[in-house]
């Protein structure tokens, strides 16, 4: 769907990179005819987790987003989509016949209220799923169970750093159909994953060309999609990724928005068999090779770098007063060798030294920290 199209479908309610359970209930306030929604439990800290369901068909589509609190990005195109299923004449009509959708938008409120990865307990919940200690991980699986989904969509955000293997092109999207025991073989479920974002990653190459990756596949017993895998259901990681420019993510959610109904209509129509696994394979594997900020020659910044020196700098996000900012940071361990930046400066030319000194908190940390 083009640029032009989408925005009549956008959630005007959300934008930005953080969604609170306010936001998400603003948004909701008054639902659609067609969507139920209900309130199949509680946060550690007593937030409802909601929970919707569109459609009548008989192909069941189990999905959630905002397990980390943190990634905001699917929950605002989950709401874009269900905009676009309720309002779309026609092309919705077939949809709703063929489909069953249960989505939990925010599954971590606790987090996301708070803007942090883990829920109120500090405990990450995609690494929650074989113990199930937490109300949410409980919550979650309880709607597996009493859903039996056909196919499983896990929704999820992921950093700036990826790119797409060793290039420095940013992995926009990235998919990831999760190994289902650790010798990463391929059951018939996992093999209908593979297929199914394959076709789904061909359909987005007119609008997102080459900035599309595979996440890693190793096993982990722990975390949800795997143990989705694991219980027979094809499962699917979304991952929203960085687009040049859109630390808002407001053009990736676009692209998400775009994945999800690819995805929803090839699973109505069953026109994904064609697709081979190797061609999921194909998708480049992210590799990490970018930083946000990568200076050289920082020696004509201060003479406490080598005249020849390269800086990696990561921003941290923080909430302040409701809303996300960027601070820059010495990046962690294992990433100040990334070959790449989302913006590059030279010290050496007097132009990008001006520039990097007026960028907010840069200087501080260029020079004191």
């Amino acid at each position: 769907m083009d640029l032009s199209h989408y925005e009549s479908f956008r959630s005007k309610s959300v934008s930005g990179r953080y969604l609170s359970p306010e936001h998400l209930s603003l948004a909701l306030q008054n639902p659609d005819r067609n969507i139920q929604m209900d309130q199949p439990g509680e946060s550690v800290n007593g937030l409802p987790v909601i929970r919707l369901r569109w459609g009548n068909g008989p192909v069941r589509v189990l999905m959630w987003s905002q397990m980390h609190g943190n990634e905001s990005t699917t929950t605002k195109a989950v709401l874009d989509l269900l905009n676009f299923l309720c309002q779309t004449a026609g092309q919705k009509d077939a949809l709703e016949e063929q489909l069953t959708l249960e989505i939990l938008p925010m599954l971590n409120p606790d987090g996301a209220r708070s803007y942090t990865r883990e829920n109120a307990s500090g405990v990450d919940l995609n690494r929650d799923a074989r113990v199930l200690s937490q109300p949410e991980s409980r919550i979650l699986r309880s709607c597996y169970e009493s859903f039996r989904p056909d196919y499983c969509f896990n929704l999820h955000d992921q950093r700036t750093i990826y790119s797409l293997g060793a290039s420095p092109i940013p992995a926009t999207l990235s998919f990831l159909a999760p190994s289902a025991d650790s010798s990463r073989s391929l059951p018939v479920n996992r093999i209908r994953a593979m297929q199914l974002i394959a076709a789904t990653a061909e359909d987005l190459g007119e609008i997102l060309p080459g900035g599309i990756g595979r996440y890693d596949d190793s096993f982990n017993e722990n975390c949800v999609g795997d143990q989705f895998q694991m219980a027979g259901t094809p499962t699917l990681l979304f991952e929203a990724g960085h687009f040049p420019g859109d630390y808002e993510r407001e053009h990736t959610r676009y692209f998400v928005f775009n994945a999800l109904l690819s995805a929803l209509k090839r699973v109505a129509s069953s026109s994904f068999d064609g697709f081979l696994p190797a061609q999921y394979q194909a998708l480049p594997e992210n590799g990490k090779q970018l930083v946000d900020i990568r200076i050289r020659n920082a020696g004509h910044l201060s003479d406490r770098y080598a005249p020849d020196q390269v800086l990696a700098i990561q921003y941290r996000e923080v909430l302040r007063e409701g809303r996300i900012h960027w601070v820059p940071e010495w990046p962690a361990e294992g990433l100040s060798e990334a070959r790449y930046g989302h913006r590059e400066w030279d010290a050496s030319r007097a132009s990008d030294r001006a520039e990097i000194l007026q960028e907010p908190g840069l200087k501080k940390l260029l020079t004191e920290g």
